[in-house]
């Protein structure tokens, strides 16, 4: 029972829609109704046309020249993304530059420390008595 009431439905729609669509082909093929639309297309674009004229005049901005500025915006935007980027890892190579610095520092430090240490003990060593060295005998000659 239910199926009939849908299938009767689906067949008023579907020559509905086949119905409609020979009436739009016929009125498309129609020289008079085809040249009216092309004429009220033609009639849109110099209306479009007179209207960027009389706002150009005016010193206002139309629909094409806001969009061009949005396209040129977007495009300053991604170019600013892309140099902070760059920034970005520049201020990190620095970083780790300065931590380079850092140990070089240290490691000059070092080898100061390390040169006091060698001058000392060459001090001690110095004031240390010296032991006599036993000449080598000449005896069994």
């Amino acid at each position: 029972m239910n199926t009939e009431p849908e299938s009767l439905r689906g067949k008023v729609t579907r020559q509905g829609e086949e119905t409609i669509g020979k009436l739009a082909q016929e009125l498309l093929d129609n020289p008079m109704i085809s040249g009216a639309i092309t004429r009220a297309f033609e009639a849109r674009e110099r209306a479009v046309q007179a209207q960027e004229v009389a706002m150009g005049a005016l010193n206002i901005p139309s629909a094409a020249d806001l969009e061009r500025l949005t396209r040129r915006v977007r495009s300053v935007s991604q170019r600013l993304e892309g140099i902070e980027d760059g920034v970005d890892r520049l201020d990190e190579r620095l970083a780790s530059l300065k931590g380079m610095a850092a140990i070089d520092e240290r490691l000059t430090a070092m080898e100061a420390s390390l040169d006091k240490i060698a001058t000392e003990l060459g001090a001690i060593h110095k004031a240390l008595p010296r032991t006599k060295k036993a000449a080598p005998s000449t005896k069994g000659q």
